[in-house]
């Protein structure tokens, strides 16, 4: 294993060569950036040769790998007196000033209500109580609004922390949505909600489940590359 460098369209790349048992040169692009593997028998001018000609794609997925790191570090929430908690689509500022009993949102600023000398944890921990009341309160007031007109009646509403699914619909009427869509603008999560409610109707993405979605909500297919290409703040 070593580190090597090689000029590549323009631009000078490092990478990290293995050798390994295996019969042909692969390239590996991640956290660490450019890893090569290559067999025992390739020459370095070989494997130079073979990065040459996969010069293309190897400086598009470095710089996309660049361009998603950037977006999940601007990502992480600073839990800490003037950090930045996107919240429908805008940021709240978040305050921790002086102590009184319960969160209290005022214009664009979220007020904690711990003391300047709150930790971290604790900051996290009273956001998150306070996001997902108005998450409940939220998703509630939408059900309410689109189920007469969709024709459904959920049976339940819950919430979710799910890592990987903003929500989820059961045959028995039970209607799961993420608290952490709050982050995002109030047309994204209605199209959340409205997508779950279809479920009742239909348990499935077939063309009949995308008209009833597209009837109440005509631009859904993009509010749903909107949602699916976004990178959700983290809690961490």
């Amino acid at each position: 294993m070593s580190q090597r460098q090689l000029l590549l369209a323009g631009s000078v790349v490092p990478y990290e060569l293995q050798r390994a048992r295996r019969r042909s040169i692969g390239f590996i692009v991640g956290a660490s950036g450019l890893t090569v593997r290559a067999p025992a028998w390739a020459t370095l001018a070989t494997i130079e040769s073979a990065l040459q000609e996969k010069s293309g794609w190897i400086t598009r997925k470095l710089h996309d790998r660049q361009l998603r790191e950037a977006r999940e570090s601007a990502a992480r929430i600073l839990w800490a007196d003037g950090g930045h908690l996107p919240w429908l689509g805008a940021a709240l500022v978040l305050r921790t000033g002086e102590r009184w009993r319960a969160p209290e949102l005022r214009g664009g600023e979220l007020h904690i209500g711990l003391g300047s000398d709150a930790d971290a944890a604790l900051i996290r921990s009273r956001v998150q109580a306070w996001f997902q009341h108005q998450a409940r309160t939220h998703f509630a007031a939408r059900v309410a609004h689109f189920a007469p007109a969709m024709g459904v009646a959920p049976a339940r509403l819950m919430l979710t922390s799910a890592a990987t699914r903003w929500g989820s619909a059961s045959s028995s009427g039970t209607i799961r949505l993420n608290w952490r869509l709050m982050h995002w603008r109030p047309e994204v999560i209605d199209y959340v909600v409205v997508h779950e409610l279809a479920h009742l109707r239909e348990m499935n993405h077939g063309p009949r489940f995308w008209t009833i979605v597209r009837g109440v909500v005509p631009d859904c297919q993009a509010l749903r590359r909107e949602l699916r290409s976004a990178i959700a703040p983290d809690w961490t």
